[in-house]
């Protein structure tokens, strides 16, 4: 089974400061998709500049042609259903039917307490999570919805003439969770990790696998209980938050060696950070390039 390449493009920078050329180059250099992050600010930049997530695809939906684009990840922390699935359909249309939507319970960063409200529990979190992706897929699929739950409603919400994808756009589900997982296997075109959080302080990169092999493993018994043939869910790992964290990126041989352990458990797609100089993110951009434009064929 081969092993797709994509990136995440931080949208920290302007437009037209160097925003607009990341997302062109990376259709150049052939990443299957681009996704960004959809926050309302993150970790160390938050004092810094950071743009909204759909805007920025819009923009790099008009300016690409092939690439795909998504997010990593969307959440309920302050979104609603009725008016992300608006968006997403705009989206879809802009772009002739290129968007995934990455989708995740959130969690207690910044998002969490940016309406004002308190930051949910991770119960109140997944139960929140529960409702929020079965509303969505029904939003993005039929033209009119009506639905009265514990914590989203939608009356009458119009959705005409829906995604240019059929039924909808995919979903990429992240989930490490029981619950989580049951949402990937009944409503994900891709389930997503980033591995074991526990581990990257202090875990190796053989704990590391060996919990995303626990992880796919769990994935495969739930899609057995609901039904549901893995062999049709996308499995992406989005990297740098394992204990490896920037190491794969330092040569060619050192990525492919990485990409090809996470293969064998059954990844097919691999997500890797756009270099962010000064950050957790910095790598070496030719290191990068190399890695984008000859990683693929061996890989295959």
């Amino acid at each position: 089974m081969s092993l797709h390449l994509s990136t995440v493009i931080l949208p920290y920078r302007r437009w037209n400061e160097g925003g607009r050329t990341a997302w062109t180059r990376a259709e150049q250099l052939g990443f299957r998709t681009a996704y960004t992050y959809d926050h309302l600010s993150w970790r160390s930049f938050r004092d810094g500049p950071w743009f909204g997530a759909v805007p920025t695809l819009t923009a790099a939906a008009a300016a690409t042609e092939r690439l795909r684009l998504g997010t990593l990840v969307t959440s309920p922390n302050f979104r609603h259903p009725v008016t992300l699935a608006k968006e997403l359909i705009s989206l879809d249309d802009i772009s002739g039917g290129r968007v995934t939507l990455g989708i995740g319970a959130g969690g207690s960063g910044f998002d969490a307490t940016a309406l004002g409200q308190e930051p949910w529990t991770p119960r109140e979190r997944a139960d929140r999570f529960a409702e929020f992706v079965p509303l969505l897929d029904r939003l993005l699929s039929e033209d009119a919805v009506s639905y009265e739950g514990d914590f989203y409603s939608a009356h009458e919400a119009r959705n005409i003439p829906g995604c240019v994808q059929r039924p909808r756009l995919p979903f990429a589900v992240a989930a490490t969770g029981p619950r989580g997982m049951r949402l990937a296997a009944r409503y994900g075109q891709a389930w997503v990790t980033t591995g074991d959080p526990k581990l990257y302080e202090n875990g190796t990169p053989e704990q590391s696998i060996q919990a995303m092999r626990g992880q796919t493993e769990k994935l495969a018994d739930t899609c057995a209980e609901v039904g549901r043939d893995m062999t049709g869910l996308d499995r992406v790992l989005l990297s740098g938050f394992t204990p490896d964290r920037t190491g794969p990126l330092q040569s060619l041989d050192a990525f492919v060696d990485f990409a090809g352990r996470h293969a064998e458990l059954g990844f097919t797609e691999l997500v890797i950070h756009w270099p962010i100089p000064d950050s957790p993110f910095a790598a070496d951009e030719k290191v990068f390039e190399q890695i984008a434009m000859e990683a693929p064929a061996q890989l295959r």
